[in-house]
């Protein structure tokens, strides 16, 4: 599923950031609230689509 990869690619390259937030970086600190909440809505239209997939399969 291209989401899920695109989602995953997200998670990675968050990393960086995270490491430089934790050590006092606020504009790092900006940066990983906005990637999380882009993984977060990244994230409910993967569970969107898996209920269409698992709702059309039931007869």
């Amino acid at each position: 599923m291209q989401d899920y990869d695109r989602l995953k690619e997200m998670v990675e390259s968050v990393a960086d950031d995270i490491a430089k937030a934790e050590g006092g970086n606020k504009a790092a600190g900006t940066r990983v609230r906005k990637i999380m909440q882009d993984i977060k809505a990244t994230a409910q239209e993967i569970r969107k689509k898996i209920l269409e997939v698992r709702s059309s399969e039931q007869p």
